[in-house]
């Protein structure tokens, strides 16, 4: 096996960080009713917070913009679909789906692109953490979505629900991918994140001034800092995956990461009052076996 292929401590706490980062600014994306609001105030403290990264540091390097521009574009795609995700979906339901998809998608376009195999029990350890998140969703309750009699989703809407997760998570392998050739080639990751996260931030948030500025300006303070917030928060939780990605293989790394589906279904148990159950205790044991895997030389 390739040693590279091995996650130390460093890299496996700052995933962990990230995934626990990266689900709290989606409960707070899924929080904002509107999610055209939501993400352009989440643009806005993206771009708060890369212009002084694009400032301070290195201006990354030629060859990696290719994949710097292609990954900007698959991230509009990909705040598209997530917003559809949750104007029509349950936190707990679509938001591990969409997460869950992308370790083994990703374990294949990193073997056909970047050339990186795993040992057997690493390859396992993608697939259990894969069904455990898949547990979450295969085997829940289905989601609650606008538009049904009683608050249940009439058969349209949940597959226009399960497809724009299925959608998502697809965009979600597709950018870790590029972006993980992208930051290894930068000889700056820091730049990279912060030209990344002002390129892709910028899109919602100028269609937002253009169309929505009067229901901008007329949004209680709490709920703009919680979209600032949000969008501070999504840069630093990718930032840490973007280091990780220069220290260890983008297989592992994106399996660690949707563990934060985990973080997002206790939020969505202790904020969004969805209940935890047996279901998902039992994809919480399948997820840290898997971890375990993912660590075995």
């Amino acid at each position: 096996m390739d040693p590279s292929t091995t996650l130390s401590l460093s890299v496996i706490l700052a995933v962990l960080a990230a995934a626990v980062t990266h689900a709290t600014w989606n409960a707070i994306a899924h929080g904002i009713k509107d999610q055209t609001l939501a993400f352009a105030l989440i643009g806005v403290g993206g771009i708060v917070i890369a212009i002084p990264l694009v400032i301070v540091t290195a201006m990354p390097r030629a060859n990696c913009w290719p994949y710097l521009l292609g990954s900007v574009a698959i991230h509009v795609f990909y705040n598209l679909l997530l917003m559809q995700c949750y104007r029509l979906g349950e936190f707990g339901q679509v938001y591990p789906l969409a997460r869950g998809i992308s370790p083994l998608v990703v374990t294949i376009l990193a073997a056909i692109f970047v050339h990186e195999h795993l040992a057997p029990a690493q390859i396992d350890g993608v697939v259990v953490v894969s069904a455990g998140l898949a547990v979450l969703v295969l085997a829940g309750r289905r989601p609650r979505l606008a538009g049904g009699p009683g608050g249940v989703a009439s058969p349209g809407k949940h597959r226009a629900a399960l497809l724009a997760a299925v959608g998502t998570g697809l965009t979600i392998a597709a950018y870790t991918t590029v972006d993980g050739v992208g930051v290894r080639l930068s000889g700056s990751p820091v730049g990279y994140i912060g030209w990344l996260m002002l390129l892709e931030s910028l899109g919602v948030p100028m269609f937002a001034l253009a169309r929505r500025r009067d229901v901008l300006l007329k949004q209680p303070r709490r709920i703009l800092l919680a979209g600032l917030a949000a969008g501070a928060l999504s840069v630093l939780a990718y930032g840490l995956v973007l280091w990780a990605q220069t220290r260890g293989a983008l297989a592992p790394i994106a399996a660690l990461r949707e563990t934060s589906v985990i973080f997002g279904a206790i939020i969505g148990t202790l904020v969004f009052r969805e209940p935890f159950g047996r279901t998902r205790i039992a994809a919480t044991v399948l997820v840290a076996a898997g971890i375990v895997l993912l660590n075995v030389t």
